[in-house]
């Protein structure tokens, strides 16, 4: 029997020790191939590269993987994929990360790592997305990789829902072993952001992003509850982001008639 086909990819280059981490462990599960951006995209969201050129390259990076490092976002790293690296070939599997830093939260909006994983979803690929909630560009993963291993065995066995990519979050290396893994809802919690006015050294004015993250959510059955308490967390996401249950309050409490003046 052929090996499962797993596509690679993340939003911080193909260069990050995160994907040197994810592609170690995707080889002992198949045959893998990268297509990755050629530099940090973090932050990018679903963004995909419209009006402006898309330059791909073959490096030779990771030994005995085949690699493509990308001019676009990490969305645009999946079509690219698709379209012209796999050609005709469909993968079994396509992760993402492994990410340096969270992508728990409000934060999956925003996550250049979860849109490569939701464009697999997009396409009909079963598809993960990995983060590690530290943002060290030399993070120990170490505790991660057994946990990896077994979360995308588990899909290549047994498959998840079409049009659903798995958002995967592992705490930080802490003193004492991680206590598992939760299947979680997504929490409720948002950004407070912060513009800081600043002046560059010719006088002109720019603003720096700042700000600080708020947990509004009291609950134990969501990612930000399990990230504080030592577990890994799996949050199921879909793409279509319609609020099924105010279709009804919407057509039932608007005044149609007034609609048609």
């Amino acid at each position: 029997m052929s090996k499962p086909l797993i596509l690679v990819s993340n939003d911080d280059g193909i260069t990050s020790r995160g994907i040197r981490v994810l592609v170690d462990i995707m080889k002992d599960l198949g045959e893998v191939f990268v297509v990755a951006p050629d530099s940090p995209q973090s932050g990018m969201g679903h963004a995909i590269t419209i009006g402006n050129t898309l330059r791909l390259s073959e490096e030779d990076i990771f030994k005995d993987v085949r690699a493509f490092k990308s001019s676009g976002t990490p969305a645009d790293c999946v079509k690219l994929a698709k379209h012209y690296v796999l050609k005709e070939r469909k993968p079994d599997l396509v992760v993402s990360g492994i990410n340096h830093g969270s992508n728990t939260s409000i934060s999956v909006l925003y996550s250049g790592t979860m849109s490569a994983a939701i464009e697999g979803a997009i396409e009909g690929f079963p598809s993960i997305g990995f983060s590690l909630c530290d943002y060290s560009s030399d993070a120990d993963f170490s505790h991660t990789e057994e946990y990896v291993h077994k979360i995308a065995q588990q899909v290549l066995e047994n498959g998840i829902p079409k049009g659903v990519a798995l958002n995967v979050n592992f705490p930080p290396k802490r003193n004492e072993a991680m206590r598992g893994i939760k299947i979680c809802r997504q929490a409720r919690a948002k950004w407070q952001e912060d513009f800081e006015e600043r002046y560059d050294p010719n006088g002109r004015k720019y603003f720096w992003l700042a700000g600080n993250f708020v947990n509004f959510d009291k609950g134990e059955d969501n990612d930000e509850w399990a990230i504080a308490n030592n577990f890994a967390s799996i949050v199921p996401c879909q793409y279509d982001l319609t609020a099924h249950h105010a279709i009804s309050q919407i057509n039932n409490d608007w005044d149609w008639e007034k609609m048609k003046d």
